[in-house]
């Protein structure tokens, strides 16, 4: 089987269905990555089966029909090789994207990726979180905010729920330690103006691992002093 077939089938399995085009895309995105993982450093995991399931459909949880409006806002933090972003892209076209990174390089392979598959209502951010959260621009602009394997959720929260507006809803995507990390994360989610965060179980096709997205939604406006500088959130987290 080659790696549209793996798709097929683990989304098939997993409740989503692609059409041709979104398959040909997903395609694309696979032959881009491991193409430039040879060059920089974007993933430890390159085989077509292991791809189709722990990313494309990993980045494919947090979909919920009812959080997905048409054209709703959306930012990546720490999008990394761009998971879960692009997938959610290809899957939702209509929505609009923004992918932060702070390695420029993965930027330049974001770019390329948005280029070839045609992805429209795009943009590839070179920043770090604590960084563009403070622009004007960015801050509390988004009816989403995702973020998946990026730090633990009490130093990620500060990095991701400046950009989510009031009302908005801030989803990280969690491994085994998703219970653990939602505890610890409650005095930070309290201070930054996040609800009390709902974890939702996630079972991906062929694993036996444990996995969740986070839901926390923003009840009201993350106070100036934060993000703090760059550095700070994770040496000493709230």
């Amino acid at each position: 089987m080659n790696f549209k077939d793996y798709l097929k089938d683990a989304t098939e399995k997993y409740g989503i269905s692609l059409s041709d085009e979104q398959l040909d895309q997903f395609d694309k995105y696979y032959q881009l990555l491991v193409e430039w993982n040879e060059k920089i450093n974007l993933t430890a995991i390159t085989e077509p089966r292991e791809v189709a399931i722990k990313h494309m459909v990993d980045s494919l949880s947090c979909w919920q029909a009812d959080l997905f409006e048409a054209g709703i806002a959306v930012i990546d933090v720490g999008t990394g090789a761009g998971f879960p972003g692009i997938p959610l892209k290809i899957y939702r076209p209509d929505i609009k994207l923004i992918l932060l990174d702070s390695l420029n390089k993965r930027i330049k392979f974001l770019q390329t990726v948005v280029d070839e598959l045609g992805l429209e209502n795009v943009k590839c951010i070179h920043a770090r979180a604590e960084e563009a959260a403070r622009n004007k621009a960015l801050r509390e602009k988004f009816d989403l905010v995702v973020s998946r394997a990026v730090a633990r959720l009490p130093v990620l929260a500060e990095y991701c729920l400046p950009f989510v507006k009031t009302g908005g809803i801030f989803a990280a995507l969690k491994g085994m330690k998703f219970a653990e990390e939602a505890t610890d994360a409650k005095k930070a989610l309290s201070v930054l103006g996040g609800s009390q965060p709902e974890c939702v179980a996630i079972k991906l096709p062929y694993l036996e691992d444990k996995r969740a997205v986070i839901y926390i939604k923003k009840e009201k406006s993350t106070p100036k002093a934060y993000p703090r500088k760059a550095g700070t959130p994770d040496k000493n987290p709230l």
